[in-house]
């Protein structure tokens, strides 16, 4: 194992770009790096396991004859290199060869979660102007209320007159030569929530590729003698970046399981595929250690690494790892905007602190800033900010055709509140903007605000975070009704679902509370830090009788 100060001395971004790529930043194609350089080898790149028991197996071979056949179809439809490709799918074969054909082709991969409703939906697929969305028949009917002209191919089309997937592929050559592009043109579209406005686009470039690679070799730590499994959905950046490119650009194979999680599937694919090397988010480690130590002794001794990221991760966690499975869990901080960044590396040798989000990683320099920019020392709390002019893996360069306030001079500011501890280490505060981390989801208030305003009843809402022992904070609702609307807790449920079918399962409000008035700045600016506050003095033992919670 390498020491982490030795790997930070001798970086060098050069060699770094050689050692991961098979081609050069002047001429890459995604595809190629994820698959085509290892189609002959016999490699397996995909295990899949089904919620209903089935399993299957594909090799990088394969998949590079599927994504030309796939390719070549998007071609014949008119996609271009850099238009636009959503996918609307589970974690299926389907999926991987949509990405992968995709960017054979040379366009842009954008994602779409499968528990997004219509709203949601459609804002992305507006922002983007994708030319074509793949999904399922299960998901099919969350596009009937998007403009015409939008072509949909569909896995087991059924009666909507669409294209069916695997009949369109049929009929496609398996040669497709992959478009060479450079290494900041785009490859994927990804969007995060933001405060005060609407989802906000990153187009990812391909150079990204080399620091994805870089987090899974010295932060997750994958070795060849791996199996992995990244619990996080390919719909999200962690998902994607880490259980799809990653582990494919090392020419490695992922794990995908077509299923909601449960403690019971993720023990049994543990055991089943052997899985040494597992990701995921502290909310589905709290989920595993509430099934009990009965059910997860079985398993000591298989897992080697585990990685967590998406929230601080709780060291009664940690502990438990140790003591009842015998393995480490570190971890991890990032971003959809930068990737990971952060991180108690497996692969590297370094202190690891409980409570730490770790050292940052080779190729980029963070450090902790005041208000007006300047650097502060170690025990001091301020923002967690990138220092690009010294960070070579960077890659973000700000949202698609809007402007941001995040730049300021050579930094990147995270908007995340951190400490910087004495060995050089950086311990995780708190957030600085209002964005709210559920259950390892990050889930903008004004999304959900907007959802229950377009409720009749509904005259003002204001979102919060309220901190919750087992999904790190719910979703709260303050809500002003018309004169003529009673607050009931009938009224609530009807709001909490209203929101859930236009946004996500994971993004309505658990909690709705009835208020007169909301506060604001004078000049009208809603101030949720204020609902905050009062939530985090009176805890989880808000008794108030207007106040209704669904679990």
């Amino acid at each position: 194992m390498q020491d982490y100060s030795a790997a930070v001395s001798q970086f060098d971004y050069q060699e770094t770009v050689r050692q991961v790529l098979a081609g050069d930043l002047g001429a890459i194609n995604a595809c190629i790096e994820c698959c085509d350089r290892y189609a002959g080898t016999g490699r397996i790149a995909l295990y899949y396991e089904g919620s209903d028991g089935s399993s299957a197996s594909y090799t990088f071979s394969q998949l590079k004859e599927y994504s030309a056949r796939f390719a070549n179809w998007l071609q014949a439809q008119g996609v271009r290199p850099g238009d636009t490709v959503a996918g609307l799918l589970p974690r299926t074969v389907e999926l991987l060869i949509t990405v992968l054909g995709t960017w054979r082709l040379g366009a842009v991969y954008q994602p779409l979660f499968t528990a997004f409703g219509p709203k949601a939906i459609e804002h992305r697929l507006g922002t983007s102007s994708a030319r074509v969305v793949v999904t399922n028949d299960a998901n099919r009917a969350k596009l009937d209320t998007l403009e015409d002209g939008l072509l949909v191919l569909t896995v087991g089309a059924g009666e909507q007159g669409d294209n069916d997937f695997w009949d369109a592929l049929l009929h496609q050559s398996p040669e497709f030569e992959p478009v060479l592009r450079c290494g900041d043109d785009p490859f994927l579209l990804m969007f995060t929530s933001g405060t005060t406005g609407l989802a906000k686009p990153i187009e990812v470039p391909l150079k990204a590729i080399v620091a994805f690679v870089t987090y899974m070799r010295d932060a997750i730590g994958l070795t060849a003698e791996d199996r992995f499994w990244n619990l996080a959905d390919p719909g999200w950046a962690y998902g994607l970046y880490y259980a799809v490119t990653g582990p494919l650009a090392m020419g490695l194979p992922t794990t995908f399981y077509d299923g909601p999680f449960s403690v019971e599937s993720t023990w049994r694919i543990i055991r089943k595929r052997g899985i040494t090397n597992l990701a995921g988010s502290p909310t589905a480690y709290r989920l595993l250690i509430a099934g009990g130590e009965a059910a997860a002794r079985p398993l000591r001794g298989i897992l080697r690494v585990v990685s967590s990221a998406g929230e601080p991760l709780n060291p009664e966690v940690i502990r438990w790892f140790d003591e009842t499975l015998g393995v480490p869990i570190h971890d991890h901080y990032g971003q959809t905007e930068l990737g990971m960044v952060v991180g108690n590396h497996h692969a590297l040798r370094h202190p690891v602190h409980p409570g730490s989000a770790g050292f940052a990683m080779p190729g980029y320099r963070v450090v902790v800033l005041d208000q007006e920019q300047r650097e502060l020392p170690a025990g001091q709390p301020g923002i967690l900010a990138i220092d690009r002019a010294q960070s070579p893996l960077c890659w973000f360069g700000g949202y698609r055709d809007m402007p941001t306030s995040a730049f300021v001079g050579n930094y990147y500011l995270s908007g995340d509140t951190v400490e910087a501890n004495p060995d050089g280490s950086i311990s995780f505060v708190g957030r600085a903007d209002d964005v709210i981390t559920t259950s390892g989801y990050r889930v903008g208030p004004f999304d959900v605000e907007s959802a229950l305003i377009e409720h009749p009843a509904v005259i003002e809402a204001a979102v919060i975070g309220k901190p919750d022992a087992e999904r790190t904070e719910l979703i709260k609702a303050f809500v002003v009704l018309g004169d003529t609307c009673a607050a009931t807790p009938e009224l609530a449920t009807e709001l909490q679902l209203h929101v859930r079918q236009r946004l996500a399962a994971h993004a309505y409000p658990r909690e709705i509370e009835f208020v007169a008035e909301l506060p604001k700045t004078p000049s009208g600016k809603l101030q949720r830090f204020i609902l905050r506050n009062q939530e985090v003095a009176k805890g989880n033992a808000d008794k108030s009788p207007q106040s209704t919670r669904v679990s």
